[in-house]
Parts: C-alpha cells; structure tokens; sequence
C-alpha cells in the first residue's frame, strides 16, 4: 500500500491568461417566505483567480454561505439565484453553473468545485461507514475501480493526519469533531476538484484541532496550489489564509482587497468596526469595542447605504444613495462615501482605536 502523502495525483489549475476559473456576476438570492422575499445576497460580482484563495468575512447573516451553497447550486428550493451569471473556466471550458443540467451539475459539484460544510456530522450518513459513503460518492461520478478509490482515499486520510484504517471503517458519530472535518475535507478532495468552498472549518473545534486544520489548508494554498473560497467570521484565520478577503455585509460586498488592506488599512466603516470588536491578549483589561445596533432587516432593507443606520461615519447621503464599490487602493475597493474619513479616523486613533483602560480610569 501506497504510503504517501503529497497527493502526487493532484492536477494543477492551468491558468487561462487573464481568464480566472470561476467568475460570479452580478449574483443575486433571494428565498420565498411568507413575510417576503429575503435578499440574502445582493448583486455580487467577484472573481476567483487560479491558486488563490479568498476569505468572505462578515457577521452571521451576511450572505456569506448563502453565496458559497449558490456557486455550487445546493440552495433550498425556497431560494432562487436571479439575477446574475455564476461562470466557471476549466481545460478550454466555460461553463454557466446556473444553467447546467443535472448531469453536469454533479459533475461540476465535486469534479471541479466541492465544498466542505460547516456541520461536518450532519454531513455524514449515520446508518453508513465512512468508506461506504466515499464509494457511493465515487460510484456516483462513474468511477468504478473499488481499489484506485480506497487507495486514494486512503492516501488523502494520511494527507489529513488520521489514521486510514480506523477511519474508513468508522461511522460518523464514532469520530471526534476534529477527525469528522478532517475526513469531511479528505472526501471533498477524492475527485480532485480545482476549487474549494469552505464553511467555517475550524468552528467548534479546539485550539489544536483548529491548528491542524489550518495547517492543512496552507498546505493545499501553498505548496499544491488549489483554489479556494473560504467563509469565516473568525478573522484571524481569514488573516492567516486569505490572499484577498471581501467584507460582506447585507448581502452585499462592501469591501473588497488584499489581505494586508483590509487588515491593517480599512476603507469600509463596517471592516473597521470588525477589526475594533476582536479582543486582545495583551494589555489591560481593555473595553471592547463593538458595532452599534443590529443587522438590518433582509424582507425590508433600509434606503441608501445598507449600514448607515450603525455607521459612525454617516451623513444625509448615506440614508438616500447607495455607494457602489469604488476603488480605493492596488486592487482594493470600498463601497462606502466617507472612505476619507475612515483613513482619517485610523490615522488619528489607531487600527484599534483609542480605549481607556480600567487602571486609567482608577482615580489616584
């Protein structure tokens, strides 16, 4: 038996020129609900380039898998994606995601772009062992060679640091969080897709675990290339991971950069505020910063700028025109009309802010 573990079968994304492998248009979706229809994701136009990989970033209820289940089509059927055009490239193809019929559609689903779900036991079929579930799945794609399967999955079980044999002979629930995710990652990259969609996927998970898994992924960005789309709220890991990051908020992106950019030089008010609320683990007892109010009602969105009712940087015009994404810096864009002030604001107060510690607020 093969004991390697550098996926030595893994095909490279050939880049197409100026052409990226998966390109999302003016992306809208919404769902049916009895109130009204939700836009859970408002006019969304990004490009994924060859190796990269891009963090969506933004509180719970921004648009973020909502985006990551449209790409791959695994919506509820409440949900609709229209308007807008989801664009996949791959060996001289263009394909419309939207438009695919079944059969392409499984085949794009996990040949070309698998995503890793947040819940990685609701994932699993709980009546069937782990490698009954890698067959069914291979068999699905017309691979029907039982021993090339179960040596690559094998192989990809030690890429994921398990243990092959007690792992694949396993159920779902008879595996800890941390092995559930790694063998959920393992599956996804059985058919060697070209993209990878995660849904936070260190979540729930302990210091170590959550350490593992990112070492994991670095391994996949950095020395096996693959192209990746991650959705996380947490962002120090967004930080480690990401080549660019889009801040969603609303639905919408509101900001859009390198990595370096919206960590170290936001231009949206709604990035600065994320970077204010994380905590630190050195100083005082400092107060933590947060965003005012709540996030707005999907069924009845405010006017104008969808953050201004919690910006601290709003005007009159943020209440009646909505700003688009202008570009702000080297492939940095911002949607918002104050990204003057928000430069101003960090220069004057710090990345951080000003905050009084307790001990300088203790008279004497």
């Amino acid at each position: 038996m093969s004991q390697t573990t550098d996926l030595s079968w893994h095909q490279e994304i050939e880049e197409n020129g100026s052409q990226p492998p998966l390109s999302l248009q003016n992306v809208h979706v919404s769902y049916r609900t009895r109130k009204g229809s939700v836009q859970a994701v408002r006019g969304v136009s990004l490009d994924l380039q060859a190796g990269e990989s891009l963090a969506l970033i933004g509180e719970s209820g921004s648009g973020k898998t909502t985006l990551g289940l449209g790409i791959v089509r695994l919506l509820v059927e409440t949900a609709e994606v229209s308007p807008g055009r989801i664009i996949y490239r791959r060996d001289g193809r263009e394909l419309d995601v939207l438009s695919l019929a079944e059969g392409p559609l499984r085949e794009f689903r996990w040949r070309d772009c698998a995503m890793v779900f947040q819940s990685a036991l609701n994932a699993f079929n709980p009546v069937l062992k782990v490698w009954d579930q890698v067959w069914d799945t291979a068999k699905a794609h017309r691979w029907n060679n039982r021993e090339e399967v179960r040596e690559r999955f094998l192989d990809l079980l030690r890429f994921v640091q398990l243990d092959p044999d007690r792992v694949i002979n396993s159920y779902a629930h008879e595996l800890s969080g941390g092995m559930r995710q790694r063998t959920l990652l393992a599956i996804s990259l059985l058919l060697d897709p070209q993209i990878l969609i995660l849904d936070e996927p260190t979540t729930a998970l302990d210091i170590l675990t959550q350490r593992t898994i990112i070492d994991l992924l670095r391994r996949l960005k950095e020395d096996l290339h693959f192209t990746m789309l991650f959705i996380s709220h947490d962002l120090a890991i967004a930080a480690e991971l990401a080549d660019r990051v889009a801040t969603m908020y609303a639905g919408q992106v509101v900001e859009l950069g390198p990595v370096e950019d919206i960590f170290y030089r936001p231009r949206h008010p709604y990035s600065l505020g994320l970077i204010r609320a994380v905590p630190t683990v050195t100083g005082g007892f400092e107060e933590l910063s947060s965003i005012p109010g709540s996030p707005p009602d999907l069924i009845n969105l405010p006017t104008g700028c969808k953050f201004h009712p919690r910006c601290p940087f709003a005007s009159e015009r943020c209440s009646s025109d909505e700003p688009e994404l202008e570009r702000v810096g080297d492939n940095h864009y911002a949607a918002c009309w104050h990204t003057d002030a928000v430069q101003e604001d960090i220069e004057r107060s710090g990345l951080r802010g000003k905050r009084s510690t307790q001990r300088e607020r203790a008279p004497g």
